[in-house]
């Protein structure tokens, strides 16, 4: 059984912007991002998902959840990529911008996968959305 692979979004103290990192390990993560920034959540989810074993495809962005040109661009990659043809899932901590969730959401569909967000940024997108 071959393992999963998710795609996650977060800021990261080093590493190139509009590039996507493949990891399967936390060493492979340590070396080429480093730390997370100060009230990041990405690397923590990162991390997460080394530890149980899937495959990470790591974009830097500037700001999470602000940082919209990163996010669109690492969407644009994902969607004209053919190396990779499961992505169980789409992490994007500190975004509860309704135009990035709405460019994940083909995504999604492309894929079969989910969307993992915190409570923080649903309430967010919830409520940007009914305004």
């Amino acid at each position: 059984m071959k393992p999963y692979t998710v795609a996650l979004f977060g800021e990261a103290e080093r590493g190139k912007y509009r590039t996507a990192y493949l990891f399967s390990s936390l060493e492979e993560l340590l070396q080429n991002v480093g730390n997370a920034p100060s009230n990041s959540r990405g690397l923590y989810y990162a991390v997460q998902a080394l530890l149980y074993h899937y495959n990470l495809i790591f974009f830097r962005v500037e700001e999470e959840g602000f940082s919209i040109d990163d996010y669109h661009y690492g969407i644009q990659l994902l969607t004209a990529q053919q190396q990779i043809s499961e992505i169980a899932a789409f992490l994007i901590p500190g975004v509860g911008n309704r135009e990035i969730v709405a460019a994940v959401e083909p995504l999604c569909a492309l894929y079969h996968s989910v969307l993992v967000m915190t409570e923080a940024d649903l309430y967010d997108y919830l409520t940007a959305s009914a305004a």
